[in-house]
C-alpha cells in the first residue's frame, strides 16, 4: 500500500516509513510486504514513491528490516516498474490526478505500446534495449533487498503496471517477440522472474503478484492466468499473490472478499497463493484459509485502521492472551 512520502523525491524510505511499517511489525503481523518500490527512477509511480536502485535506499530499508526483525516479523518488498501509469500526482495533493511534468519531477514514460491510460500522458514504446535495461534493474533490485536483509520480494505484476501492461492484449499490441499471443506476452515477466531467481537466494521465498481478470471480456483472462501460474510455478516462483483490474477502466464488482474466488481458481496451478481484497475481519480471514485453497490473507487497507490488528484477531479467534506476541510495554493493553 503506497504511501507516497519520499518528499525529497529521491526514493529513500525514511521516519515515516519506519514507524509506519514498525508500528504494524510491534502489532504482530507476521509478514510485512512494503510499498511498490521502484526498481529505476522511471519506475515509480509518482515521484514521492520509495525506490530500491541506490545506495542510500538499500540503507533505509535495511534499517526498517532490522526493526521489523526485532520485533519478530518478516519483512518483504514489491519490486515494480510502474510502465505507462507512472509520473504521476500523488492524490492527496493538488492537483491529485493525471501525470506530472518534468518540471514537477515527472518522466516520459514508457509501455509496451505507445498506447496511454486513460487520463494519463501516452509512453513510448520500449525499445529491446529498455526491456534489457528493465529486466536487470529487478535483477539489481532483488540483489539490494537481500543485500537489506529482506526476507522476500514480491515482484508487481499486477494493477496495470509494466509487467502486468506486457500480459494485457489491450496494452500490448507488439508484433514482435514481446507480443502478440500468450507466450509472447507473458515472456517479459517470465524471464523477469527466471533472472531474479538466479540471484535471490534459494532459502529466501520469492513471490509475484497478479492481477487475475481485467473484468472485460476481450483482456487478460482468469484461465490465462492459470497457465501464467503454471509457468510461474516452474519458474520457482513461491507464492502468488492474487489481484484483480487496474489496466484499463472497468467496473468491477466489489464486495467482501471479492476477489478470493479468483485466488482459488488460480491455486488450481499448484502454487500457493495468497487472498487480498476487503477482508476486514478475523472470522472472515479464518474462514477464506479454512477453505484449504488459500495460503495466507492479505490485509491491506484495515492494516491502515488498525496496526494491531493481529493481536485483535487472534483475541477475537480465542487464542490465550498469553500466546499473542505483544511488545512487553503493551502488555497492559492486551484485550480481556
Amino acid at each position: 500500500m503506497c504511501q507516497y512520502q519520499c518528499n525529497a523525491k529521491d526514493g529513500v524510505p525514511n521516519d515515516w516509513h519506519l514507524v509506519h511499517y514498525g508500528a504494524r511489525a510491534a502489532g504482530g503481523f507476521g509478514l510485512l510486504i512494503a510499498e511498490a518500490a521502484g526498481v529505476l527512477p522511471e519506475g515509480r509511480i509518482t515521484p514521492w514513491c520509495t525506490g530500491f536502485w541506490n545506495d542510500r535506499q538499500t540503507e533505509g530499508w535495511a534499517r526498517i528490516a532490522a526493526y521489523a526483525h526485532s520485533q519478530g516479523a518478516a519483512f518483504g518488498v514489491q519490486l515494480q516498474h510502474a510502465g505507462r501509469k507512472g509520473s504521476i500526482y500523488r492524490d492527496f495533493d493538488a492537483p491529485g490526478t493525471g501525470s506530472a511534468p518534468l518540471e514537477d519531477g515527472g518522466w516520459e514514460t514508457v509501455g509496451p505500446s505507445a498506447v496511454a491510460f486513460p487520463g494519463l500522458a501516452a509512453p513510448r514504446a520500449a525499445s529491446l534495449d529498455d526491456i534489457a535495461q528493465i529486466k536487470q534493474a529487478f535483477v539489481d533490485a532483488a540483489v539490494r533487498a537481500d543485500q537489506a536483509g529482506l526476507d522476500t520480494v514480491q515482484l508487481h505484476a499486477a494493477h496495470g503496471y509494466l509487467l502486468f501492461e506486457f500480459l494485457s492484449p489491450l496494452s500490448n499490441q507488439r508484433t514482435d517477440e514481446y507480443g502478440g499471443d500468450f507466450a509472447g506476452r507473458s515472456r517479459l515477466l517470465l524471464e523477469t522472474v527466471d533472472a531474479v531467481r538466479a540471484v535471490w537466494p534459494e532459502r529466501k521465498p520469492l513471490m509475484v503478484r497478479v492481477s487475475a481478470t481485467e473484468w472485460v471480456d476481450d483482456g487478460w483472462s482468469a484461465e490465462e492466468t492459470v497457465a501464467l501460474a503454471e509457468l510461474l510455478g516452474g519458474s520457482g516462483v513461491d507464492m502468488i499473490d492474487v489481484s484483480s483490474g487496474g489496466n484499463i477502466v472497468a467496473k468491477i464488482p466489489t464486495g467482501p472478499g471479492y476477489q478470493v474466488p479468483l485466488a482459488q481458481t488460480v491455486a488450481k496451478a499448484g502454487v500457493p497463493v495468497s487472498a487480498v481484497g476487503l477482508i476486514t475481519t478475523a472470522a472472515q480471514a479464518q474462514d477464506i484459509l479454512a477453505s484449504g485453497d488459500i495460503a495466507a490473507c492479505c490485509i491491506g487497507r484495515e492494516a491502515f485502521r488498525d496496526p494491531n490488528w493481529p493481536l485483535r484477531a487472534g483475541w477475537e479467534l480465542g487464542l490465550d492472551r498469553d500466546a499473542l506476541p505483544y511488545p512487553p510495554s503493551y502488555l497492559r493493553g492486551r484485550f480481556k
